[in-house]
C-alpha cells in the first residue's frame, strides 16, 4: 500500500514538473514569434510569395479568359436565340459555388492544417480548367470550386510566414498575381485571336467553328501555370504558429523556423522531419464551437468580422461588375469611338471580318484596362500598403470609387454610341480604367489583406473564409444585378446606366462597413488577436513516436465526427 504522503509528493513534483515546462515553451513560444516577425526579408519569403502568388495568377487567367470566351460562345450562339442565355451564365457560374467552398476550406485549413489543404484546391483548378476546355460551360462551377479555397489558403500561408514590417507588401504582392493573370488571359486571347485571323474571315458565318477553337485553347492553356506550381504547394511547410498554436508542438515549430530561415531553408519545398524525435504537446486555447461562439460573443469581433464580410461582398460587387461585363459595357463599338480598335462599317456586321474585328476589339479592350487601370492598382497599394495602412487606403478606395461610378453612370453614351459622341465615349473609357485602378489602389486589396491578420492562429483561416465568402457572393450579386436589369429594362443604353449606378450604391455603403475596422499596420498578428500571450501555454505533455500515432489517429477521428476540439 502506497504512502499517501509520498503520492502527494509525487503529484506536487509533477505539477512543478509541468509548471516549469510550460514556462520554458512559454519562452520558446515567443522567441520564435519574435524571430518571424523580426526575420529580414529573404529569399524564403519570395519563394512563399510566388508559390502562393501562382495560384491567384491561376484563378484570375481562368476568370476573365471566362470573360472574353463568353463572347466566343455568344458568336457560336448567335444563330439560335435559346443559346445566348449561357453567355451570361458562363462568366458567373464559376462564381456560384465560389461562398460554399471558401468557407469549407477556410475552416478545414484550421482543422488539418493550411500544408495538407494548400495543394488540393490547385489541383481541383487545374483538372477543372482542363475539362472546361473540353467539354464547354458546365464544369465551371467545379472550378469555383478550387478558386474558393484559394482564398484563405494563400492569405493565411503568406500572412503567417512574413515578418510584421513586410506583411502588407507579401501579401499584396501575392494578391497582384490576379492582375498578371488579367494581363495574360487579354494576351493569349489577342495572339490566338490574330492566329486564326485568315481562318474565321474564310470560314462559315453561320458556323464559325475556328472561334470555337480560340475560346478551348484559351481556357486550357490556364492549365499551365497551376501544373507548374502544384509540387511546390505540396512541399510547402506548416506554418510555425500552426504547428505551435494549433498541433501545440512548439519545440517542432522553433526548428522549423530554423529551417526555414536559415541558410539551408531557402526553400518552401527544404525542411526537415524527424519521425523518431519525442514530441511535446503545449496545453493552449484550443478551438471548439463553443469557444468560437464565446469568441463571436464579444463585441469588438463581431463588429470586425462583419465589417470584414460587407466590404468584401461591397467592392466584389464592384469588381466583378465591372470585370465580367466589361465586354458588355465596354463594347466594340464604345472602343471604337473612343479610338482604340478597328472600325467595323455597316456591310461588315454580318460577316465573318465583322465577327473577327469584334473579336479583336473586345480583346485589345481588356488589354487596355489591364495595363491602364487594374496592374497600376495593385503596385500603388503594394508601395504604399505598409506606409498610409489598410484602412486609410480602403476608405480612400471606397469614396472615389463611388464618385466615379456615379460619373460613369452618368456619362455612359451607349453600347453603340452616335458619331457626336467620341468625345463621351473617350472620356468613358479613361474614367473606367481610372475605376478599376482605385478598385485595387482600395478595397480590392485590403480587404484580402486585413482578415488574414486580425484573427487568431486557430480561427484565422476560419474568418478568412466567411470574410472572403461574402465576397464571392457580391460577384453572383453583381451578375445577377446586371442580368435582372438587362431583362427589366427595353433599353439597352439604360442596361449600362442603371447598373454602374447601382455599383455606386454598393461602394458607398462600403465606406460604412470600413469605419468599423481597425488599423493593423506594424502590428504582429498576436497582437492583433487581442488575446492574451503571457502564459498562452499552460501546461506540457510528452508522448513517444507510437503514442503520436495513436493521438493523431484519434485526432482525425475527432475531426471527422464533426468535432472541433484537437484531442492530443
Amino acid at each position: 500500500m502506497s504512502n499517501p504522503s509520498t503520492q502527494n509528493d509525487g503529484d506536487s513534483d509533477s505539477e512543478e514538473f509541468n509548471d516549469v515546462a510550460a514556462h520554458e515553451l512559454n519562452d520558446c513560444r515567443v522567441e520564435a514569434l519574435e524571430a518571424i516577425d523580426k526575420a529580414p526579408f529573404s529569399w524564403f519569403h519570395v519563394k512563399v510569395c510566388m508559390v502562393a502568388g501562382t495560384g491567384f495568377f491561376t484563378d484570375a487567367y481562368d476568370i476573365f479568359a471566362i470573360n472574353i470566351a463568353s463572347d466566343m460562345l455568344g458568336i457560336l450562339g448567335s444563330c439560335s436565340p435559346t443559346l445566348k442565355q449561357p453567355k451570361l451564365w458562363n462568366k458567373g457560374s464559376s462564381a456560384h459555388w465560389k461562398p460554399v467552398w471558401t468557407m469549407f476550406f477556410g475552416w478545414l485549413a484550421d482543422i488539418v492544417g493550411r500544408k495538407r489543404m494548400y495543394g488540393m484546391e490547385l489541383l481541383i483548378i487545374v483538372i477543372a480548367t482542363f475539362v472546361q476546355a473540353l467539354a464547354g460551360s458546365g464544369p465551371a462551377v467545379h472550378y469555383g470550386v478550387g478558386v474558393g479555397g484559394d482564398y484563405p489558403l494563400s492569405a493565411v500561408i503568406t500572412s503567417e510566414f512574413a515578418s510584421t514590417r513586410t506583411r502588407g507588401r507579401l501579401m499584396t504582392a501575392v494578391f497582384a498575381s490576379q492582375g498578371w493573370g488579367n494581363l495574360a488571359a487579354s494576351l493569349v486571347a489577342l495572339i490566338v485571336t490574330v492566329a486564326y485571323k485568315n481562318s474565321i474571315i474564310a470560314g462559315n458565318f453561320n458556323e464559325p467553328k475556328h472561334v470555337d477553337y480560340c475560346w478551348r485553347i484559351l481556357i486550357g492553356l490556364g492549365c499551365v501555370p497551376g501544373v507548374i506550381a502544384l509540387y511546390f504547394r505540396l512541399t510547402i511547410p506548416e506554418t510555425p504558429r500552426f504547428t505551435m498554436d494549433i498541433d501545440r508542438d512548439v519545440r517542432k515549430a522553433t526548428t522549423d523556423i530554423r529551417n526555414m530561415l536559415g541558410p539551408k531553408g531557402s526553400s518552401p519545398g527544404v525542411y526537415w522531419v524527424d519521425p523518431n524525435a519525442v514530441v511535446q504537446r503545449a496545453f493552449a486555447p484550443r478551438r471548439s464551437r463553443r469557444d468560437f461562439i464565446a469568441y463571436l460573443k464579444k463585441r469588438h469581433n463581431l463588429q470586425l468580422l462583419f465589417g470584414l464580410a460587407y466590404s468584401w461582398f461591397a467592392i466584389d460587387v464592384a469588381f466583378y461588375g465591372l470585370g465580367l461585363n466589361a465586354s458588355n459595357i465596354l463594347t466594340s463599338d464604345l472602343l471604337t469611338h473612343a479610338g482604340i480598335g478597328d472600325t467595323i462599317d455597316q456591310s461588315q456586321l454580318n460577316t465573318t471580318l465583322g465577327i473577327y474585328k469584334s473579336l479583336h476589339n473586345v480583346v485589345i479592350g481588356s488589354l487596355v484596362v489591364t495595363v491602364a487601370g487594374l496592374l497600376p492598382g495593385y503596385y500603388a497599394s503594394f508601395c504604399l500598403i505598409d506606409v498610409w495602412g489598410r484602412k486609410p487606403i480602403q476608405l480612400m478606395g471606397f469614396s472615389v470609387l463611388t464618385a466615379l461610378l456615379a460619373i460613369l453612370a452618368g456619362i455612359y453614351p451607349g453600347p453603340r454610341p452616335t458619331d457626336g459622341h467620341q468625345g463621351k465615349a473617350k472620356a468613358f473609357v479613361a474614367l473606367y480604367c481610372l475605376a478599376n485602378f482605385f478598385t485595387n489602389f482600395g478595397p480590392n486589396v485590403t480587404t484580402f489583406i486585413i482578415p488574414g491578420e486580425v484573427f487568431p492562429t486557430r480561427y484565422r483561416s476560419t474568418a478568412h473564409g466567411i470574410a472572403a465568402a461574402s465576397g464571392k457572393l457580391g460577384a453572383i450579386v453583381s451578375q445577377i444585378i446586371f442580368f435582372k436589369v438587362f431583362l427589366l429594362l427595353c433599353f439597352v443604353i439604360t442596361v449600362g446606366k442603371c447598373s454602374l449606378g447601382i455599383f455606386a450604391g454598393v461602394t458607398l455603403t462600403g465606406i460604412g462597413s470600413t469605419l468599423l475596422l481597425e488599423e493593423t499596420r506594424d502590428k504582429s498578428l498576436e497582437q492583433l488577436s487581442r488575446e492574451q500571450q503571457e502564459g498562452f501555454i499552460q501546461d506540457a505533455a510528452w508522448h513517444s513516436p507510437s503514442a503520436r500515432l495513436s493521438l493523431v489517429l484519434d485526432g482525425i477521428s475527432w475531426r471527422l465526427s464533426g468535432s472541433w476540439v484537437s484531442v492530443y
